[in-house]
């Protein structure tokens, strides 16, 4: 079995059944040979993209759908959640080296999330961890904080998180049944939307969140697969689908979501970039520069915006996306996480642990080499000391800057 192609490394080894199949009619699908699931959408035609050149194992896609309010599934759904959405994540010795897939600062505290629902934090700027509180065993992908205090956590079968208290205990907001239900109540006259929203409740809660955008305590956004989107508005209580199916009528996976304003980025599967003038309310494509996967967007709090992803692919766009200029990297290395460390110092981690950090706004980059060691990077953070620290499929690594 071969593994699955033109995939963000922000994820981990899973049970065959945890496994999305292919976006329908996609050219960068994942490996549908896996037993326990068929691929979705049928057979694909046109050639895949070339394979990252990493031998990482098998990689899944991040997180799923969002949301409603919980109590908005009835018993017999709640049934049929897998132990996975009822069972805490395992208190163990060993999370200090779980695979872990994302990590953030929550004011002066570092925040990590992985596999099977760990979450580690640090007031040490990384040196020393602890292990939170958390109500699911599902791998959790993408964390995003408001302030010290209020974040989300999202991952696979289709979970988000809250947290009030740093990252030091979580509550679930959304899981995958719910999802379902959510698209179903808004799929309204709308025979299309209709099929889709049935297949999710058929299918059941197997699809994983890819990214997380926190605007403030109040409001946060939610992408993931087969183009799913959601939004709170309310801090968490409730999650709405948000109206992107006529901007990606092929139901591409979404990997990466910014927010500066009232402008809402999207990115994902072939090129595709989707964008929003009036704060997630419509959504229209835009032009992109590429037909490769994107999986991640960097916002500045300049305004530069930043696409990057498969084989070294960067693109920046100094004017919300209307045009874009390619960024020479020097490396072919697959992009997987970027982060605005100061103004104006922007920065990029290739999956191989390669930091690439830019002084100019990302006009250029400079290749920082591995200062962690060569690693299966997914997230990075800088340190409140200035240090990277780096989720790698190894645990989190803390390096000189």
């Amino acid at each position: 079995m071969k593994p699955p192609r033109s995939l963000p490394v922000r994820a981990l080894q899973a049970a065959p059944d945890q496994r999305p199949g292919p976006s329908p009619g996609t050219n960068s699908p994942l490996d549908c040979s896996c037993p326990g699931k068929a691929p979705r959408g049928g057979s694909r035609s046109g050639p895949a993209e070339p394979d990252p050149r990493t031998p990482l194992g098998w990689v899944v896609l991040r997180g799923a759908l969002s949301v409603l309010a919980a109590g908005l599934v009835g018993a017999s759904a709640a049934a049929a959640a897998p132990a996975a959405l009822t069972e805490p994540a395992l208190v163990t010795p060993k999370a200090l080296g779980a695979a872990m897939l994302a990590v953030t600062r929550a004011g002066e505290r570092l925040v990590a999330v992985g596999e099977r629902g760990t979450v580690l934090w640090s007031d040490d700027g990384g040196a020393r961890w602890q292990q939170a509180k958390v109500p699911v065993q599902a791998a959790l992908t993408a964390v995003r904080f408001a302030d010290a205090r209020a974040g989300w956590a999202v991952g696979h079968l289709g979970v988000i998180l809250k947290t009030e208290d740093g990252g030091r205990s979580w509550a679930r907001q959304l899981d995958g049944v719910q999802a379902a239900a959510a698209l179903q109540a808004a799929a309204g006259a709308d025979e299309r939307a209709q099929r889709q929203a049935q297949r999710m409740v058929e299918e059941g809660p197997d699809k994983p969140f890819f990214d997380l955008e926190v605007i403030d305590a109040r409001h946060a956004v939610a992408v993931g697969a087969y183009g799913l989107a959601f939004a709170t508005s309310d801090g968490g209580a409730h999650w709405a689908p948000l109206p992107t199916a006529s901007a990606n009528p092929k139901s591409l996976h979404l990997y990466g979501v910014r927010v500066q304003g009232e402008r809402w980025f999207m990115a994902g599967e072939q090129g595709l970039l989707l964008h929003s003038t009036d704060g997630g309310a419509s959504f229209a494509p835009l032009a992109s520069p590429y037909k490769g996967s994107f999986f991640g967007l960097l916002a500045a709090r300049t305004g530069t915006l930043i696409a990057y992803g498969l084989r070294g692919s960067a693109w920046r766009s100094a004017d919300a996306g209307a045009s874009w200029d390619k960024l020479e990297l020097g490396s072919s290395v697959t992009l997987q996480a970027g982060i605005e460390r100061a103004p104006g110092q922007l920065v990029l981690l290739g999956q191989t642990g390669e930091i690439f950090a830019s002084q100019d706004d990302g006009r250029s980059f400079t290749s920082l080499n591995t200062p962690a060691g060569p690693l299966p990077a997914a997230g990075l953070a800088s340190a409140p000391d200035g240090a990277w620290v780096i989720a790698s499929l190894r645990g989190i690594r803390r390096a000189a800057p």
